[in-house]
């Protein structure tokens, strides 16, 4: 019975995600009638060409990325609150989006000292991803390195929260010294941004992104363990050190990426994960990873489609959007003291 249930849970989230994602693709500053959106998906040419290309090349590739970034950012932020058994994990905690912040801080902040605004015009599009995948790098190796040092998960929590706060002490070093151009591009940045990805690009993230997503159904018994305490994974034969790593592994791969390609996001992984055990009410992870990438998905689409002001030619911030979306559920979750782990 209960499986019935949930999969009548799946079916409807996952007709609910197919509306919104051509919903989304409806969305924007140009009018595009919904037949030559459905024409267009479905590989026959629109009434126009300008409609064409704009559905194909911005509104399509847009569309995809809202779903990878709200599934993955949701399921990052899963691993993170099992392996530390806190509900207000997330998957920023490890300091992996601090340290793509700083890569990006020092491309475009530290153009007076290293030649960075130089270097981020030499290779176009490509500057950004590429800096803040090497700052999301060397803070995963400085934690998974600290990880195998210390016992205690919550001593990587505290690491990981260190770091993020020497890295953005860092980024305010060198804003004081930038000019406001500078200071200008780096904010904008921060701001997050759906829209701004080419096909290559995109299939480069497709392909990390599913790296991490098959790797995390490979470590469901592991994260199951976990819920009850490393001591209890132990019993079960877990080799607690290595699902440890493998699990900051997975997060710091999905994290990092949609860091790289979309800018930080906040409280998606935060939010998501408890809306799904409210949801589907288990602790099974067989259960709540793909829970997680729908509601993850539906959600980010969501926000992704306010953010876009429709009729507009005006964009709100999606970092924003998702924060005035992930604040008031965190909040009210903890005002409720409901219980957070089943």
């Amino acid at each position: 019975m209960e499986k019935k249930s949930y999969r009548k849970h799946f079916i409807l989230l996952l007709v609910i995600l197919v509306i919104l994602f051509v919903l989304n693709i409806s969305l924007g500053s140009v009018s595009i009638p919904f037949k030559d959106i459905l024409n267009t998906l479905i590989g026959n040419a629109a009434t126009k060409e300008s409609w064409h290309t704009i559905v194909l090349n911005f509104r399509l590739p847009k569309a995809i990325t809202a779903v990878l970034v709200g599934s993955g950012l949701s399921v990052a932020g899963l691993l993170m609150q099992t392996l530390f058994r806190n509900p207000l994990a997330g998957p920023f905690v490890l300091g992996i989006s601090s340290g793509a912040s700083l890569g990006v801080a020092l491309l475009i902040l530290g153009s007076s000292l290293f030649g960075g605004f130089f270097f981020a015009n030499a290779i176009s599009s490509w500057s950004l991803p590429i800096a803040s995948s090497l700052g999301a790098f060397l803070v995963l190796s400085a934690v998974i390195i600290a990880a195998n040092r210390v016992k205690n998960t919550m001593s990587i929590l505290i690491i990981g929260l260190m770091f993020g706060s020497l890295t953005s002490a860092i980024i305010s070093v060198l804003s004081y010294f930038s000019e406001a151009a500078q200071i200008q591009q780096f904010i904008f940045w921060s701001f997050g941004s759906l829209g701004n990805l080419s096909w290559n690009e995109l299939l480069i993230f497709i392909v990390i992104y599913s790296i991490g997503m098959l790797a995390t159904l490979a470590i469901i018994k592991p994260l199951n363990s976990f819920l009850l305490g490393e001591n209890y994974a132990k019993s079960l034969g877990i080799n607690v050190k290595k699902s440890r790593n493998t699990i900051l592994l997975i997060t710091s791969i999905l994290t990092g990426v949609i860091t790289a390609f979309a800018g930080p996001i906040a409280f998606i992984g935060l939010a998501v994960p408890h809306i799904a055990r409210m949801i589907f009410v288990t602790s099974n992870h067989k259960t709540l990873i793909p829970a997680v990438v729908l509601l993850g998905a539906i959600i980010m689409l969501i926000c992704d489609g306010i953010a876009q002001l429709p009729n507009s030619e005006f964009t709100l911030p999606i970092n924003a959007i998702t924060s005035l979306f992930g604040a008031p559920i965190v909040i009210w979750l903890l005002i409720r003291k409901k219980k957070l782990f089943i």
